[in-house]
């Protein structure tokens, strides 16, 4: 958070001839990143920027920026025409991980160096030109509160980080063979009772407690699983 700070203090200085320029911030689902969307607005505000977050696609006004934040509906070229640069955040080596819960699936790959991209919105899924890459990194013991706030955060960095530093940045066109992760179902929580907890520990990290917790099927019967840190 700290960092985060420091970095507006240093973008209100260096970008007042932008302050008039409209940044809208997208979320168009309940998504997890919502409270992170309201800090970037909150933060943007701080600037002097004119910022909002939308919940709807067709709630995007006419602009400088759209932040795409979490948004699981494709946005059709009108509403993409309706501002200079629409930006995604998407977390794997791309075009490698294109698609859905890219950071939930390297976890249980036991990746702790996760990649973070901040790209271009595109009609086809996470296609767009690369604007800033970076990396997130675990230790391998948080747990999805945990290293949620560190996606989380980073997210709002890269979209600082757009603001500070554009007028240098050279998006990068996506080139080689890509690969795609599915959408994660309630399915993807059930645990083995056949292994041990040792074996799924980082599928326990990357359930959600209330929303799609762990669980596990003996003699018919369902049982739910949560997980806090002791």
């Amino acid at each position: 958070m700290r960092q985060i700070s420091q970095m507006v203090q240093a973008l209100r200085k260096h970008y007042e001839k932008y302050m008039d320029n409209n940044i809208t911030i997208l979320v168009d689902n309940d998504s997890w990143i919502l409270p992170y969307a309201v800090q970037l607005c909150d933060e943007l505000d701080k600037m002097g920027f004119t910022v909002k977050v939308v919940r709807d696609h067709a709630l995007v006004g006419e602009g400088w920026i759209n932040f795409m934040l979490g948004c699981m509906k494709i946005t059709p070229e009108k509403i993409l025409s309706r501002n200079q640069y629409n930006l995604v955040v998407h977390e794997s080596e791309l075009p490698q991980g294109k698609g859905f819960s890219p950071m939930t699936w390297q976890i249980l790959e036991e990746k702790n160096e996760i990649p973070i991209c901040l790209i271009e919105a595109s009609e086809r899924v996470d296609e767009g030109k690369i604007w800033i890459r970076d990396i997130i990194k675990l230790d391998g013991s948080e747990l999805n509160r945990e290293w949620r706030l560190k996606q989380g955060e980073k997210t709002i960095e890269l979209c600082l980080r757009f603001i500070d530093e554009y007028e240098e940045l050279e998006p990068e066109v996506q080139s080689g063979a890509g690969s795609f992760y599915k959408k994660r179902g309630p399915a993807d929580s059930e645990l083995d009772i056949k292994k041990t907890i040792q074996e799924q520990f980082n599928l326990l990290r990357v359930i959600d407690n209330d929303n799609y917790p762990a669980y596990f099927l003996r003699d018919n019967k369902k049982y739910i699983i949560k997980i806090e840190r002791g």
